[in-house]
């Protein structure tokens, strides 16, 4: 088997996600034999420093031992079952431990197995606890620039102009409100004023604002100040609108604190969780919401209350193993300090993008650092010259648009994470 093989087979029968098709008659598919750490390995002996963590989800390598070794052990035992009437020893334990790390406030726990359609569950959770109270409020209000995901309701509440241009006719009712503009406590100020004059407005019919705590992904890695997230709680209080945290990218220590409302001291009426929460090895989501919410929903059959909602591999055993044990590295550890460690060493290797003359900006949260690039426009194709310059000198770079990002496994040393930097800063240096 080699490449070459694998990819003619592969384009005969597969549509892959995010890709123009007709791009891999000239762009390299390239096939994974295995991976192991921050590297991945092609059939023709290639390897490639992950730099994207493999969308987001890879945070503690590929192939890790213990998370091996706990799925292993879960699999001799118990692989599913139904979660409707029944459980498992393994979401009992992960369910318990994620109410203690959490912000204050989130008690229960409802699963799905990826974060679009965690998202969809706290919306209609929200809706639906304020249908339960006798509020008809129908309407989300979501940031500028924002994305929560391709299912019709989270895209509904997302601000990604070609998904909204295309699917608007499928789409729930939404409104935007602005995302502050930088990383500015000014901004952050700003933004909340805008907020508060939609809530004056239109509150009653409001039921929830979801937003990604302190970095968009999808949305180029825009950052902003933590204080945006305290005023937000305050207006929800004051304006009887719940605060939804979709932490599905930031969460498990990528914003530099286990989840990214912690560094506020805010606790949202539901925080979203996926990608980190299984290390990258298998789907699983999680809503985590609070008792009153929870008690919006309790009451006898036949009241029609009743939070209505189902996956079939919600709460699956193996997912749930794979979670735990990636809980157990997080204890054992002390990840969150080594990744301030790997964030101080990536900012320092950050400043040296300042140099490059089509370089706009840098920004930096935790282990999440952003290269805009400025001079070009979509017709270029910056962000496939910058993925093909990596590919060719053993780094997965996948820019967003003209924005160079890095998002590696934490267990990266310094030497792959020089590599990694390097190689993007040559790439970028190259298209002068």
């Amino acid at each position: 088997m080699n490449n070459l093989e694998l990819k003619n087979r592969d384009l005969d029968v597969l549509w892959h996600p995010c890709t123009q098709m007709k791009d891999h008659e000239s762009l390299p598919l390239i096939p994974i034999k295995k991976a192991h750490g921050v590297y991945l390995e092609d059939f023709d002996g290639n390897s490639y420093i992950d730099a994207i963590s493999s969308w987001w989800v890879n945070i503690f390598g590929h192939t890790n031992s213990y998370i091996n070794e706990k799925i292993k052990e879960q699999l001799d035992t118990l692989e599913h079952v139904i979660l409707a009437g029944f459980t498992h020893e393994p979401i009992v334990r992960l369910s318990e431990r994620l109410v203690k790390l959490t912000p204050d406030g989130l008690e229960k726990c409802f699963y799905a197995d990826n974060g679009s359609s965690a998202v969809e569950i706290a919306l209609k959770m929200s809706f639906h606890a304020h249908k339960n109270d006798g509020k008809k409020k129908k309407i989300f209000v979501s940031l500028t620039n924002s994305y929560h995901g391709e299912t019709i309701g989270a895209l509904s509440v997302g601000d990604v102009k070609l998904y909204k241009d295309t699917y608007e006719p499928l789409l729930i009712q939404s409104l935007q409100t602005p995302v502050p503009k930088d990383m500015s406590i000014e901004s952050a100020k700003e933004a909340a004023l805008e907020f508060e004059k939609l809530c004056k407005e239109r509150s009653h019919e409001i039921s929830a604002i979801i937003l990604e705590p302190l970095v968009q992904g999808a949305g180029y890695m825009h950052m902003y100040h933590r204080e945006f997230l305290v005023l937000v709680r305050n207006i929800c209080n004051r304006y009887d609108v719940h605060m939804i945290a979709d932490e599905v990218m930031v969460g498990f220590g990528r914003s530099g604190e286990m989840f990214a409302c912690s560094s506020a001291n805010v606790s949202p009426d539901f925080i979203v969780l996926s990608k980190g929460l299984t290390g990258g090895y298998l789907p699983l989501s999680v809503v985590l919401t609070t008792n009153e919410i929870y008690a919006k929903f309790y009451c006898d059959y036949g009241e029609y209350k009743a939070f209505l909602h189902s996956h079939s591999y919600t709460g699956n055993a193996l997912a749930c193993a794979a979670a735990n044990a990636t809980l157990d590295i997080f204890e054992r550890d002390d990840v969150i300090e080594k990744n301030r460690q790997t964030a101080n060493y990536m900012s320092e290797k950050l400043l040296k993008f300042k140099e490059l003359k089509n370089v706009a900006s840098i920004r930096q949260t935790g282990m999440i650092c952003a290269v805009e690039l400025k001079g070009y426009t979509a017709e270029d194709r910056v962000g496939l010259k910058v993925y093909k310059y990596g590919l060719e000198n053993g780094v997965l770079i996948r820019p967003l648009g003209n924005v160079v990002y890095f998002m590696p496994p934490y267990i990266i040393t310094k030497d792959e994470c020089d590599k990694m930097m390097d190689t993007a800063y040559e790439a970028i240096k190259q298209l002068c």
